[in-house]
């Protein structure tokens, strides 16, 4: 960099770092090359100006090729140990950054399960069958599984925040949309918008964490979370099927509980929630240096890939389902977590035919059964504090396979639990083991959703949001189709040979995490997104 240059950056850059682009550290898309580098005119045209200019077809070729006259971008970079940078923000900002998107979480997993415990009213107030009642269930996994493939990516362009508040105000809505519904027609549409907006509850809150805490410190913000995607599930249907059984509340009071929890938090939001992510940080920074300094070199690396609309649309709508199906990694986890979510929504459908025709329990006493999630998200957690400790002691050695420890335990506790519950589903045999079953099945499952979220994180970095969007894609298509043939599957198999098949699904499945953790290393050494965080870990070590 020039003297001149140096003395730029003195006067306006507000002490952040310039680089050029041989040095700079933050990674971008590998698939983003020099050709689609904007030039700087583009670089602060609105899109709204280019989505004209391409609509009456007047964009020229400057846009990708860099002008001959034009000299090299100077990429900002925050300096070590910037306040500004979120993953230096202070210890208290950080906890309530993680414990305000856990929440939500919390409540997004929460109307997944308590949903079905409103359906005796719901179908008898409606005038509907159980299976119309049932694809309600199964399109609020679909909500889930589309509409991260676009939000989780532009919440890396945009930020975070502004996708948390308006997901937030959107997930509300639905609950009152779904509490006024006079036809199960509308009931359906608004379980998969409620989906849609409630997915950023989920996929976007892994994303969150991995950009205010350091690798080693994931650990506990992240157990936090796995236990408000999954404890959730069983908590709110323990409230919400004795509120079935009273007269004066049943389904639609459930809506109205849940649409005045996310209506107190969707005000919280703004002023607990800050912009986490930092490529969003610099790209303001960026732009605030070209407009007081009049020079265009500034940028921010990210804005490579997003300061042209094209460039954005392309990156943001694909690279979810490129990583699915281009990285092994992604899609050998999404794969085995998919597998499981599925089998989770099945759990939610049928323990109430289970327990009701096997053991003749009430709709309250269904509801309190869910409390085995919560127990075995508690068995969970207390598992990760060791698989913390493993990590800790390992991570220098093995890398973010140090992550997968406890999901090679798991791997074999779940097909095991599953054979629990498909060999007690007998009227003879006390309902207790059944119960057992589940809260062993929710312990594997917290460990391998924790251990997707964490290790996946690690792996992809600054793509975490892209990667996890991607197994969003499968888990939640896998929830969204199981329940669909559940019941048909139980009624020709009997639940004990239904159960069984699954849990033989579930031993194939045990090779994953083994592989993983043995060749983990050499797998993300041919990936071309992994490899860029590899690099970046190696020269800030």
């Amino acid at each position: 960099m020039s003297s001149g240059d140096e003395s730029t950056l003195t006067d306006h850059s507000d002490h952040l770092a310039i680089r050029s682009l041989e040095d700079v550290s933050e990674p971008v898309d590998p698939r983003i090359t020099p050709i689609h580098r904007p030039t700087n005119d583009v670089l602060d045209e609105s899109y709204v100006h280019q989505l004209s200019e391409y609509v009456h077809h007047e964009k020229h070729a400057h846009e990708f090729i860099e002008k001959p006259n034009e000299e090299e971008p100077l990429y900002i970079e925050f300096e070590k140990g910037d306040p500004r940078n979120p993953i230096n923000f202070t210890s208290r900002r950080k906890w309530i950054i993680t414990l305000t998107a856990c929440f939500f979480t919390a409540l997004s997993a929460a109307a997944a399960s308590t949903y079905n415990m409103g359906w005796p009213s719901m179908i008898r107030d409606l005038n509907c069958t159980e299976f119309q009642a049932t694809i309600g269930l199964s399109l609020y996994c679909l909500g889930f599984a589309v509409v991260p493939l676009v939000s989780a990516s532009f919440s890396e362009e945009f930020g975070r925040q502004p996708l948390y508040i308006a997901s937030t105000i959107g997930f509300a809505l639905m609950h009152l949309m779904i509490a006024l519904s006079q036809n199960i027609q509308t009931v359906q549409i608004a379980r998969f918008l409620s989906g849609a907006f409630g997915s950023t509850g989920s996929t976007m809150v892994g994303g969150s964490v991995a950009d205010i805490w350091l690798p080693h410190e994931r650990g506990l913000p992240m157990s936090l979370f796995a236990v408000a995607a999954i404890a959730a599930t069983g908590l709110g249907p323990l409230a919400a099927g004795w509120m079935e059984m009273n007269p004066r509340l049943e389904w639609r009071w459930i809506q109205w509980i849940h649409l005045t929890v996310t209506g107190v938090f969707a005000v919280s939001i703004p002023i607990l929630m800050k912009e986490t992510r930092s490529s969003v940080l610099l790209t303001r920074m960026a732009k605030k240096l070209r407009k007081t300094t009049g020079d265009k070199r500034y940028r921010a690396r990210v804005e490579d890939e997003r300061a042209s609309l094209r460039t954005l649309i392309y990156i943001s709508c694909t690279r979810p389902i490129y990583l699915l199906f281009t990285e092994p990694v992604v899609a050998s986890f999404s794969l085995w977590v998919g597998f499981a979510w599925g089998i989770l929504y099945v759990l939610i459908e049928s323990i109430a035919p289970v327990f009701r025709t096997l053991h003749n329990f009430n709709q309250g006493e269904i509801g309190t059964v869910f409390i085995a999630f919560f127990i075995g998200s508690i068995l969970g957690f207390f598992t990760n504090l060791y698989q913390e400790k493993l990590y800790q002691k390992t991570v220098g050695r093995r890398g973010p396979e140090a992550r997968l420890y406890s999901s090679m335990f798991a791997a074999i506790l779940f097909p095991a639990a599953m054979f629990i519950y498909a060999w007690c589903t007998l009227p003879g045999i006390h309902w207790i083991s059944l119960a057992i079953g589940i809260t062993l099945f929710t312990w594997a499952l917290f460990i391998i959703y924790l251990a997707v979220f964490t290790y996946l994180a690690d792996c992809y970095g600054p793509f975490a949001s892209s990667a996890l969007a991607g197994q969003s894609l499968s888990r939640n298509i896998m929830g969204t189709i199981f329940p669909l043939f559940t019941a048909a599957m139980y009624n020709n198999l009997t639940y004990k040979w239904a159960n069984t098949l699954f849990a033989c699904i579930g031993l194939i499945m045990i090779p994953i995490p083994v592989i993983l953790f043995f060749k983990g290393p050499a797998i993300r050494a041919r990936s071309k997104f992994a490899s860029q965080v590899m690099e970046k870990v190696i020269e800030e070590k």
